[in-house]
């Protein structure tokens, strides 16, 4: 695999397992208002899709009001539980550190919450490690849409030839092909190796070391 001058992963199933903890932040919300009958494999499904949107999906409500109220209690407990039941993939940390030893810049374009995904990275990386990270409030249009993608684009002075976005999801390769990049998907969470070769890519690989420049 070439060597690129940006690399943009997603956060969720790509970097990192948060799946206990969005599990549990769903269960919360969904136990408290009667939707008892939503399994883990549904919830683990809506992973990369704004809350809102999850909501939607997995309680079949569409009115604004409600899907917000919901929201809201999620990120409090995820407030409370969330950074405790996220670990980072095995070979991410050193697939990350020979990126930038490489000279490359690394950035996270997320639907979660910037501050959340910054609680976490404190935990584990040096301060400054990431080039940049784009959050879901740092956006008016949230994946696939590739704003987040241009936004970091032109804050790390990178365009389309020379740039790699890594993702896990459905989300993640219509994101990589609205904004005109390479995309590699990895196999680390519920999508399908079959979902994921429906979208344009360099390659569907089982983990990041893949990706790490021999």
């Amino acid at each position: 695999m070439r060597q690129y001058k940006t690399y943009l992963f997603d956060f969720d199933y790509t970097l990192v397992d948060s799946s206990n903890g969005i599990v549990m932040c769903f269960r919360h919300v969904l136990d408290k208002h009667g939707y008892k009958n939503v399994d883990d494999r549904a919830i683990k499904r809506t992973i990369g899709m704004t809350l809102d949107d999850a909501f939607a999906l997995l309680t079949g409500v569409s009115g604004r009001e409600v899907l917000v109220s919901y929201r809201k209690e999620y990120v409090a407990k995820a407030d409370v539980c969330m950074s405790d039941n996220t670990i980072l993939f095995s070979e991410v940390t050193n697939v990350l550190q020979a990126l930038k030893q490489q000279g490359s810049k690394i950035g996270v374009i997320s639907t979660k919450y910037r501050y959340r995904i910054m609680e976490f990275v404190n935990r584990h990386f040096p301060a400054g490690f990431f080039d940049i990270v784009v959050g879901g409030e740092d956006v008016s249009k949230a994946k696939p849409s590739p704003e987040g993608v241009w936004y970091a684009m032109k804050q790390l002075n990178s365009d389309t030839r020379d740039c790699l976005y890594v993702g896990d999801s459905v989300i993640d390769a219509q994101t990589a092909q609205a904004a005109a990049l390479d995309f590699v998907g990895v196999l680390h969470g519920s999508t399908t190796r079959e979902e994921l070769l429906a979208y344009p890519h360099i390659a569907i690989i089982d983990d990041l070391g893949t990706i790490r420049v021999k």
